[in-house]
Parts: structure tokens; C-alpha cells; sequence
């Protein structure tokens, strides 16, 4: 079990360790004011609460045949806590804001650990481009809701990439502070939302029939499972803020437990709520006639369309907050990358006045707006084909991630027995995360057409995420061939 934090570091080798020179003198010019409360406000508006609850729980429902999405977020919070036990727990070991690629490396080697680097990049990217192009259908659809203004969509997606660009570009704790009063609104509306419903019995009274084990026999759990881990995406960032934590070795654990714990329980109450308002009769007809709109009929219903119009505007600010935190998280891998040079070195440069990565998130702001307006000018519709098939690409490559760390986390510590490592947090913990995790990307690539849209796209989408790791795997070799020294300084 792991010591007080006055112990003496356990002994591991080189390829365990931070690595000296741009990228550490960078991390002590950082501002390093996070606190739990902080991180745990980014990751939680990466997952989009209320963005889940109204548009992706009647998914869940649909999708899967069944009403039991409770257990289907309980259990994908159960498989989570025990992937964060070894995630965690590499974060003492390798002090870097790599986070999968780090832990990666540091188990299984500097090619596969690069190729990770650029599994992230394209995933968590990807993440960025399908959920802003969300944000200007959702902007849109509120003007005109309450104004009669018909705006095009890629108005308010570009100016939401140039506020988040501005917001980037500046201290994390403004960006850590506009996440926090987002994150209260769009909570706040799904508690009343909940409590309402659960105070006034449901549409057929309180009923336990969604929490029951028996209810996963029927439908096709597979795909409800598939579609509860998407909502989670997100909260695995926690590690990639380390080098702004105010004591990273506590920070770091607890708020990946706050948010993973925390936001397994919301999701799962406020499912379980939403099958009551809808009535267990009738909840998995209503989601699949209308997805969409069926969380806001039930808010109309027993609370008023007061609060359903508020939630309308709110989803819009729901995914704006996701794709702020998406933005920070490139951000953190660029900077951490170019410190390493397998990106750019000027792009690990720390602004002085900011005290943070603002070139590193100038370059993201470039890159993301135009590969966006490329998305624009190619007329994709913005949410059928640029959110499913981004966001359906970034889900599968993000679960292989994790089932790749808690591989590399097993191996590390079989090579490190001398660490003061349990054997529950150095082996039981993510081994059996490993098999879990690696079931659920056995699922979703099975049913990868139905996450994309199509038999093409999800073709399309396995290319680009095999693609992305060999090519990360080829920056290494080339970098050991013509670099290395810096080759070397991967495995610091």
C-alpha cells in the first residue's frame, strides 16, 4: 500500500522518471494553483452532464431494448474505478502530464508509448471538432427557438473555437472557473429536473423495474453498455493537468475518483429519474420515437417549460464547457510532447505572463479551426455525420487507451517488484480493468457501424485509429535513427 507522502520514493528505473531539461524547466514556470475542486470541474464539464442526460440516456434506452440504463452506468463506473486504481497509481511513478501515453511508455516501450501520444491526439481532436460542430446546432436552435433568428450553425462553431481559443490561451484557472459556473447551471437543472419527478412518483409511480439484474437479460445490454461508456469519456483527463496541481500525488487520485464515482451516480440516478418520468411502460417506446425531445417532455411535465426552455439553453453551454475542456486537454499533450520533440520544441514554451502553455494552445486553436471549417466546407450535416463519426472514432480510440494502460500498468510493476505497490493496485486492480476494458472494445468495434452511422464510415474510422498509432510508432523509430539523444530522453 502506498506510504505517506513523506516516504522516500520507491526505486524504479530510469525509464520511469520524469525527464529532465524543456519540459521540466516548463512545468516549474507553470502555474500550479489547481486544486481537486479545479480539476475535477474541467473533466466533469468534458463529460457534458447535461448534454448527457437529455440527448445521449434516451440513446442508451433505445439503443439497448431495455430500461436498465442504470446498471448499465453503474456498471461502466465499476469497471472505470478499477481502471483508475492502476491509472492513478502510475501518477507517483511517471511525473509527467503525459497520462496514457506516459504510463504507456513507461510499461511497454517508447514506440508503443508514441504511438499513444498520437492515438490521444487524434481522439481527443476528433472529440474537439464533433462536439463544437454540436454546439452551433444546439446555439442555433435556441436562437431560434426564442428569437426566430435562423442562424447558420458554423456561425456559433466558429466563434465558440474563438472564445476557446481566448480562454485557452490565458491562465488555466479562468478556464477552471468559467467550467465551474457552467458545470453548476447544467447540474442544477437535472437535480431539480430529478427531484421533481422522484417527489411526484413518476409517471406510473416510483418503481425499482430499471435497477433490476433481471432487466440486462432482455435487449441487447451490448449496446447499452457501449453507449454509457461514451458518456464517460472525458474524466480519464485528470492526470493531464498534473503539472498545474498544487500537489499532484494527492490531487490527481482524488479527483479521478470524485469524477468518475461522481458522475457514474449522477448518470445513474438521473436515468433511472427519466425512466420514471417517462413510465417503465412506455420508456423504451418514447426514447426511440423521440430521442431528442423526450427528457425535455418529461421536464415540461413535472417541473414546466420554464426550466425546459433554461435546459435548452443550458445543453448548448453544456457542450461549449465539453469542448473547452477538450481544447485544454490537446493542449496539455502538445506541450508535454514538444517538450519530448516528438512535436515541435517552441511549442513547449511557457508564456511568462500567463504561466501557461499559451503557444501550445495558440497552435490547437489554429489547427482545430481549420480542419473545422474544412469539416464546414466539405457540407457534412453537423450532427448525423461530423458529431457521430468524430465522436464514435474518438470513444473507440480513447477505450483502447485504456485498455492499453492497464496493460502497461501490469507490466510495469511486474518489472518494478521492489515498489511499495500492493498487489491489488499493481496487479488484481488493472488486470482485470484489461480484461473489461478489452470486452468493451470487442463491443463497440462489433458495433462500430451503428456508433458511426455506417458500414463505410466505421471502415474509415478503424483506418484512421490504426493509422494514428503506426504513425506514432514511426515518429519513435525515425527519432531513434536520426535523434538519439532525444530517442533517449523518451524513456526519462
Amino acid at each position: 500500500m502506498t506510504t505517506s507522502r513523506s516516504h522516500r520514493p520507491p526505486t524504479v528505473p530510469d525509464s520511469a522518471r520524469s525527464e529532465g531539461g524543456a519540459i521540466d524547466s516548463g512545468d516549474a514556470a507553470l502555474n500550479r494553483g489547481l486544486g481537486v475542486g479545479s480539476i475535477v470541474f474541467m473533466v466533469v464539464a468534458a463529460a457534458a452532464p447535461l448534454g448527457v442526460v437529455a440527448a445521449n440516456v434516451p440513446i442508451v434506452i433505445s439503443t439497448s431494448g431495455t430500461m436498465a440504463a442504470p446498471l448499465y452506468f453503474l456498471l461502466a463506473t465499476a469497471i472505470l474505478v478499477l481502471f483508475s486504481v492502476g491509472y492513478t497509481t502510475m501518477t507517483r511513478f511517471v511525473p509527467n502530464a503525459g497520462a496514457f501515453y506516459s504510463y504507456i511508455q513507461a510499461g511497454m516501450g517508447r514506440r508503443l508509448g508514441t504511438g499513444s501520444a498520437m492515438l490521444a491526439l487524434l481522439s481527443y481532436g476528433l472529440l474537439f471538432i464533433g462536439v463544437n460542430a454540436y454546439v452551433g446546432v444546439a446555439t442555433a436552435n435556441a436562437l431560434s427557438a426564442f428569437t426566430g433568428w435562423e442562424s447558420p450553425w458554423w456561425l456559433w462553431s466558429l466563434v465558440s473555437i474563438a472564445v476557446i481559443g481566448l480562454l485557452g490561451y490565458r491562465d488555466i484557472e479562468l478556464s477552471s472557473k468559467v467550467l465551474g459556473v457552467l458545470l453548476v447551471a447544467e447540474t442544477l437543472a437535472v437535480v431539480i429536473m430529478d427531484v421533481v419527478v422522484i417527489a411526484q412518483g413518476g409517471a406510473e409511480g416510483l418503481s425499482a423495474r430499471s435497477l433490476s439484474p433481471a432487466e440486462l437479460a432482455g435487449g441487447t445490454p451490448s449496446l447499452g453498455l457501449m453507449f454509457a461508456f461514451f458518456c464517460f469519456i472525458g474524466f480519464e483527463a485528470t492526470a493531464v493537468f498534473r503539472s498545474e496541481a498544487r500537489d499532484p500525488d494527492r490531487t490527481i487520485p482524488r479527483a479521478t475518483y470524485i469524477a468518475v464515482v461522481g458522475i457514474g451516480l449522477f448518470y445513474a440516478v438521473s436515468s433511472w429519474a427519466v425512466v420514471v418520468g417517462i413510465g417503465s411502460e412506455q420508456a423504451v417506446a418514447a426514447s426511440t420515437s423521440d430521442p431528442e425531445n423526450v427528457v425535455f417532455a418529461v421536464v415540461t411535465t413535472f417541473v414546466g417549460p420554464i426550466l425546459s426552455d433554461v435546459m435548452q439553453v443550458l445543453l448548448a453551454t453544456s457542450f461549449f464547457a465539453c469542448v473547452l475542456s477538450f481544447h485544454n486537454v490537446i493542449t496539455r499533450y502538445v506541450f508535454t510532447l514538444s517538450g519530448k520533440r516528438v512535436l515541435p520544441a517552441r511549442l513547449g514554451v511557457v508564456d511568462p505572463v500567463h504561466r501557461a502553455p499559451s503557444r501550445a494552445s495558440l497552435w490547437v486553436s489554429i489547427v482545430t479551426g481549420a480542419l473545422s471549417i474544412a469539416v464546414m466546407l466539405g457540407g457534412l450535416d453537423p450532427v448525423a455525420q461530423v458529431y457521430t463519426w468524430f465522436s464514435g472514432a474518438a470513444t473507440l480510440g480513447l477505450i483502447v487507451l485504456m485498455a492499453l494502460t492497464s496493460l502497461a500498468v501490469v507490466v510495469f510493476f511486474r518489472r518494478n517488484r521492489g515498489t511499495t505497490i500492493g498487489f491489488w493496485r499493481g496487479l488484481l486492480a488493472p488486470a482485470v480493468a484489461f480484461v473489461s476494458l478489452g470486452l468493451v472494445v470487442a463491443v463497440v468495434v462489433q458495433n462500430l457501424p451503428l456508433l458511426v452511422g455506417s458500414t463505410l464510415a466505421a471502415v474509415i474510422v478503424a483506418v484512421c485509429v490504426v493509422a494514428a498509432f503506426a504513425g506514432g510508432a514511426l515518429v519513435a523509430t525515425r527519432m531513434r535513427a536520426r535523434d538519439p539523444e532525444h530517442y533517449a530522453q523518451l524513456a526519462r
